[in-house]
């Protein structure tokens, strides 16, 4: 029997090969991989002692040849393959470990196209691919992490062929996103990252129990390792409609760096929001904007959820907590529930993703943008429009109701007090609808609007929002500007004393 090893990730390769060769395999190898294994006192043929030929180029071909690829893909099966292969001289590879150039390592260490271009991997593909295509022959190891059940399996003779199968796809996977990484990276660099093809590659983190309803199937799939590396489940199973739910949830309640943030979320939407000195203050209010919404309800909470905390949200029926961190005592609280569902992610604080990009899918394709990004600065910068300026206090309110707008679904108009949302309106046809609806729900809940900042994510086509918000007493509203009727608006902020802020920046969230 005979490996073929040559990896780029060491992990774990000495004690794999060491096995291989108890086993009674003969082991060739290649450059780095290969010194490794001899001083590590395995007895490794160099793979110019197969091919017959030496490196050459630099490194660039060293395995393309068709004592390795012959190897390879003969198949055992075929007696006219098995009298070829001896009559060639090629001796059959029965077992093929190799993990290709780190080419994601190096565009994110340089911008270096010369080093970039010789990181990437031609032979490593070639031999991955060759075997898993004779996978009924040959097993193909791409991953340091199914060295040891193969061992295993190869010592109890239960190599079987779904095993091998099973490593067959993974190989695919394997080179599917090496190639789709680079095609990626140079449209990126070349074609402002919007190539004639684009790839979506994920990693599976879980199964979901179903998708949105029990007739779909559902998967969670990650981007360089984010949920594996931050999301830790304490109590129950996360479901598909929980996952967007939490995602939302945390984008806002993480958008304001280290403040005691808590965001309440129900179907994707969020129905209270506050910051506070305390988290429990912030909870507290933020559940005041629309308790009976938040029944069931999504909460992130930027922090940590103690035993006093925990008390408090248990005193309605959550369906999700995700938090920083949530103490023991704190999931004591919370044992005797048995819906609802603990989740960790990050450590004291909460975590977002930096994704570049923005997709969505729709029906017959998908469409693909770059991420939008909420800054700071937009309030900061805003241009003020109207004779009044705002407090302090709310331009604080502004810069809170402004990022919970564009994070939230458009149409929608938010309207905040003292650093907690007061009345939310979204995914509204009409933005005055959603103005006025926010208030609607406001008086119902016996919330004072009075004093408030309101932000809209996009422009007032008209003025009749401005004069809704004024009947409700807002005294500061921000949003992009644009509309041809902005003197209108501008005026009408004027005539009632509210101050008014244009940011330019338009955060549509479809």
């Amino acid at each position: 029997m005979r490996a073929l090893i040559s990896v780029s990730d060491k992990r774990g390769v000495v004690e794999f090969a060491k096995g291989l060769e108890k086993l009674g395999f003969e082991i060739v190898s290649t450059g780095g991989t290969y010194r490794i294994l001899k001083e590590s006192g395995i007895e490794a043929i160099e793979i110019d002692e197969v091919t017959k030929f030496p490196e050459c180029f630099e490194g660039r071909v060293k395995t393309l040849n068709p004592y390795i690829h012959g190897g390879i893909l003969h198949r055992r099966d075929k007696q006219s393959h098995l009298d070829q292969a001896k009559e060639l001289g090629v001796d059959a590879i029965d077992l093929v470990c190799v993990n290709l150039y780190p080419f994601k390592a190096t565009i994110e260490r340089t911008d270096d196209f010369e080093e970039i271009i010789e990181n990437i991997d031609i032979g490593g593909p070639a031999m991955v691919r060759s075997a898993a295509k004779n996978f009924e022959s040959v097993i193909i190891v791409t991953d340091p992490g199914d060295y040891a059940p193969v061992l295993e399996a190869l010592e109890s003779g239960n190599d079987s062929v779904e095993m091998r199968r099973n490593l067959m796809i993974k190989a695919f996977e394997h080179t599917a996103a090496y190639d789709s990484m680079i095609a990626n990276y140079m449209n990126r660099r070349f074609n402002e990252g919007f190539g004639q093809k684009q790839f979506v590659v994920g990693s599976k983190v879980f199964n979901t129990r179903y998708g949105e309803n029990p007739h779909q199937k559902g998967a969670l799939y990650e981007f360089d390792d984010f949920y594996s590396k931050n999301f830790k489940t304490l109590k129950g199973e996360a479901s598909f409609n929980n996952l967007t739910d939490i995602s939302g949830a945390v984008k806002i309640a993480a958008a304001f760096g280290d403040e005691n943030a808590v965001c309440i979320v129900k179907h994707g939407n969020p129905c209270g929001f506050a910051i506070r000195d305390t988290l429990l203050d912030a909870y507290t209010e933020a559940l005041k904007c629309d308790p009976v919404s938040a029944f069931g309800g999504v909460v992130a909470v930027n922090g940590v959820v103690d035993r006093e905390l925990a008390q408090k949200m248990n005193e309605i029926f959550l369906e999700v907590i995700i938090a920083g961190r949530i103490t023991e005592e704190a999931q004591e609280v919370f044992a005797a529930k048995k819906r609802i569902k603990l989740f960790e992610f990050g450590d004291e604080r909460l975590k977002v993703s930096d994704d570049v990009y923005d997709f969505k899918h729709l029906s017959g394709g998908f469409v693909y943008q770059d991420a939008d990004r909420v800054r700071d600065e937009e309030v900061e910068n805003a241009e003020r429009k109207s004779e009044r300026e705002a407090t302090a206090q709310e331009m604080k309110d502004l810069q809170i109701a402004w990022k919970v707008a564009a994070l939230t679904k458009s149409n929608c108009v938010v309207y905040v007090k003292e650093g907690a949302m007061v009345a939310v309106g979204m995914g509204m046809t009409s933005r005055v609808d959603a103005a006025r609806c926010a208030l609607k729900k406001a008086e119902e809940m016996g919330l004072d609007v009075t004093g408030a900042a309101m932000a809209s994510e996009a422009f007032f086509p008209f003025r009749d929002s401005v004069d809704s918000a004024a009947a409700a007493g807002v005294k500061a509203i921000i949003e992009p500007g644009g509309s041809i009727r902005d003197d209108e608006v501008i005026e009408a902020a004027n005539e009632h004393g509210i101050a008014l802020y244009f940011t330019g920046v338009r955060h549509f969230l479809h």
